[in-house]
């Protein structure tokens, strides 16, 4: 989408379906969501086929574990990627990927060659291609609304893998019944085609930076020193996994439940994955107005005891008719969580850093999912699936009291907005980039009564300084004159250092101002750069000085 287009529609209104006004947003959600609809139906098929032909609860689970495995070891690297390279081209390339691979799976269920470790490893192909798609498709979100649309966006983003959960299932299962697997995985493939075709006539807006792109090493611990320093996303990172890890017991031993222990169809599987899709629509048309009721926290505090009391009553009904309600309130509590997790992860991360940011959240969802799942599949083989349900459910309430600890709300006080505020350095001569290290030093003359607050906000921005590229950090006060502080970090090379001048936020320009009001009158930071390496040409005696900014 071209960046006039987001500019036109930053004039409408902020509502919940206010993204879908823009043109490019709309046609790829609607895109993305025929894809859910496919992946809802892959999955429907490979682990009733699974449930059917081996019987097995480890088997069944190794399905699921199969899609999300390959996310857990593949996310980082594509969530570096995806802030490194064209996206577009990017996910058109995932996208391709898992056509082929889809459509090689529906050629061998037609010829009847499919075994059970065949789907397995097929259904592993195709967790690459989600895997290396997902952090992209997530960090593209903020390009194609404007930034107040940003978390209405997100919420869309949601509401369309529930829409596909609700209608997918039940389609799926039908499909299984009339049709066979062999058409239930072609449909999968087709999907994939949808979301090609959208990318395909996406003009996506030149990124606004004049510095060459990260390389792929220098990016990936650019990616991690962030999620270090980075308190609001190491929050969602702790509630995300403390959840998924015991919520993929649900989703994992579901078919078994209702194959083994229920006698029931693979319609009724599909029915009661469709109730939960229908349950997850609902939460996400109530969640605004919840989401003014009630602070972000508290919402998912009760939205894992609901997920907790399904997963409770998995294990002990035994009439199917009375699961149709419990899924619709499992759809409701599981929106709830995710919903408030992803619109937390992705608003409280700069655009620099995004996909790198959200790997790691996928990372941890995944995890929790796959190894989860593997765990609960294991564990029922050996003691049965209904105590598996019951400690998986005692396990989720001891996660959200647990989550308390971790705050959520944060994210919605964060503005990681590029404040630009940072003019360029000051240099007598031409300095290469890969020149280094760079020692900025700060000095400030602070008056004497506001040296405590000065100390805190200090510390407040030297986490700033460090997720953005610095790999020391310091404040000192000089010895011969009380108030005089010198503030010293260090980046790897110039073009890093540059990078921190891109990478400055509203929040820390917010914070620089606040600091300057507690220094005393007429007195402004002096800021110089130093730097190692090879010297250029010597420095003018006019500019040998210090500027007043970063």
């Amino acid at each position: 989408m071209s960046s006039s287009n987001v500019a036109e529609s930053g004039g409408a209104t902020t509502g919940p379906w206010s993204p879908l006004r823009v043109p490019t947003f709309r046609a790829l959600w609607l895109a993305i969501l025929a894809g859910n609809i496919g992946t809802w139906i892959h999955d429907v098929a490979a682990a009733w086929v699974m449930a059917e032909t081996t019987g097995s609860p480890f088997m069944v689970a190794a399905v699921q574990s199969a899609t999300t495995l390959p996310v857990v070891l593949l996310a980082i690297v594509a969530g570096t990627l995806s802030d490194i390279v064209d996206r577009r081209r990017y996910l058109i390339l995932a996208q391709l990927w898992m056509f082929i691979v889809a459509t090689v799976l529906a050629v061998l269920a037609q010829a009847g060659l499919m075994t059970p470790w065949t789907l397995v490893a097929l259904t592993f192909a195709l967790g690459i291609g989600a895997a290396m798609a997902m952090p992209a498709q997530q960090a593209t979100t903020p390009e194609l609304v404007p930034r107040a649309m940003l978390g209405s966006a997100v919420a869309l983003g949601s509401l369309s893998m529930n829409i596909a959960r609700a209608i997918g299932p039940a389609l799926g299962g039908l499909i299984v019944a009339q049709a066979g697997v062999a058409w239930a995985f072609a449909i999968n493939a087709v999907s994939f085609l949808g979301v090609m075709v959208v990318l395909w006539r996406w003009k996506r807006a030149p990124s606004p930076t004049t510095l060459p792109p990260e390389t792929f090493g220098v990016a990936l611990r650019a990616g991690w020193r962030y999620a270090r320093q980075a308190t609001v996303l190491q929050s969602v990172l702790v509630k995300a996994g403390s959840f998924f890890v015991f919520a993929s017991a649900l989703t994992a031993l579901l078919p078994i439940v209702v194959n083994q222990e229920l006698r029931a169809s693979a319609g009724a599987y599909g029915l009661l994955l469709g109730c939960v899709g229908v349950g997850a629509i609902s939460g996400a048309l109530l969640l605004p107005r919840l989401r003014r009721r009630m602070d972000t926290d508290r919402m998912v505090l009760w939205a894992t005891l609901a997920y907790a009391g399904c997963i409770a009553a998995l294990a002990l009904l035994r009439d199917v008719r009375l699961l149709y309600p419990v899924s619709l309130v499992n759809g409701f509590a599981w929106i709830t969580v995710l919903s408030s997790l992803q619109i937390a992860a992705q608003t409280s991360v700069p655009a620099w850093v995004r996909a790198r940011a959200l790997s790691l959240y996928i990372v941890v969802f995944s995890a929790g999912l796959a190894l989860g799942s593997l765990g609960w599949g294991t564990l029922a083989q050996a003691i049965g699936t209904p105590r598996t349900l019951l400690i998986a459910a005692a396990g989720t309430v001891v996660a959200a009291l647990f989550g308390l600890r971790f705050r959520l709300g944060a994210a919605a006080q964060v503005d990681v907005t590029p404040s630009g505020h940072w003019p360029q350095p000051i240099v007598g001569h031409d300095v290469s980039g890969d020149r280094g290290p760079v020692l900025v030093a700060i000095e400030y003359r602070v008056r004497l009564d506001r040296r405590d607050e000065f100390l805190a906000l200090m510390r407040t921005l030297g986490h700033g300084r460090r997720r953005n590229g610095a790999v020391s950090w310091g404040v000192a006060e000089d010895t011969a004159a009380p108030g005089v502080y010198m503030e010293h970090f260090v980046d790897c090379s110039w073009l890093e250092h540059l990078r921190q001048h891109e990478r400055v936020t509203q929040d820390e320009h917010h914070v620089q101002d606040a600091i300057v009001a507690l220094l005393e009158p007429g007195s402004a930071p002096v800021v110089r750069h130093f730097v190692g390496g090879a010297p250029g040409l010597p420095l003018p005696a006019a500019t040998a000085g210090g500027n007043t900014m970063v």
